[in-house]
């Protein structure tokens, strides 16, 4: 049985009198390639800050393998080995393409190890296909690889689990694929645990292995691709029959 990395545990977060997320569970395992769907309002985003820290549970606890994390901060989830990007890329845009990933480096302790060891920024900047922008300004490079930057600014962190936000957003067909290979390459390759918040459902659903599904702030389901867009439930809350006649193509 593979490792648990993170055991999230009811966590609930609520602004107010809005819940924007309503008691989920899941374990995240060592290995994994999760995607995470819903529609727009589902809470994708504010469950994703509230496993990484940036939002405290109102209810709940988020535990890593060896600590408890529940109502810890960023800095605490990094050196615990979990990094997450966001919705709008946050990159230093004086900063070199170079300085940002090292920002990643010294946020987490630059001596941190990952699944896979110590990688300098250089390994991060290849494997993303950003080497050769190594010196620019990162103001300079173009959205998408702004995108890739943030995911290098993650990896600098060397996490063992990462959590992209979107990361898909406002690409161009071919290039939602290639993000879609990056990201499965980067699971493969350097044995990260990797979770995925996607509106291209169709392409998330070609590459994951397994999928969350949320819906008004709770998970209706948790399974492999052919058994989420199969489940009623899903179909009904956000699929639809025509969606899920096509998703069932992307997972064949």
């Amino acid at each position: 049985m593979a490792e648990a990395l993170l055991t999230i545990d009811a966590v609930t977060v609520r602004f107010g009198g809005l819940t924007a997320v309503d008691g989920v569970s899941a374990t995240l395992h060592t290995g994994e390639l999760i995607g995470i769907i819903g529609p727009n309002g589902a809470g994708k985003t504010t469950f994703f800050n509230a496993i990484s820290g940036v939002q405290p549970p109102t209810s709940g606890t988020l535990h890593s393998s060896t600590d408890n994390l529940t109502g810890k901060g960023p800095h605490h989830y990094a050196a615990h080995g979990i990094a997450r990007t966001f919705q709008t890329p946050r990159v230093f845009p004086d900063m070199t393409v170079r300085d940002n990933v090292r920002f990643g480096m010294q946020f987490a302790g630059r001596h941190r190890q990952g699944p896979e060891g110590l990688r300098s920024e250089g390994e991060i900047l290849a494997m993303l296909g950003l080497a050769h922008l190594a010196d620019r300004p990162a103001a300079d490079v173009t959205p998408s690889q702004q995108r890739l930057l943030e995911i290098g600014m993650a990896l600098g962190t060397r996490p063992r689990l990462l959590l992209l936000d979107e990361v898909a957003a406002g690409l161009t067909e071919a290039e939602v694929d290639a993000m879609a290979q990056r990201i499965r390459r980067l699971r493969d390759d350097w044995g990260l645990t990797v979770v995925w918040i996607e509106h291209a459902v169709a392409t998330l659903l070609k590459y994951v292995e397994r999928v969350l599904v949320l819906h008004q702030g709770r998970k209706i389901a948790d399974g492999t691709p052919a058994e989420v867009v199969r489940d009623p439930h899903v179909i009904e809350a956000y699929l639809g029959d025509e969606m899920a006649a096509n998703s069932e193509g992307a997972t064949a």
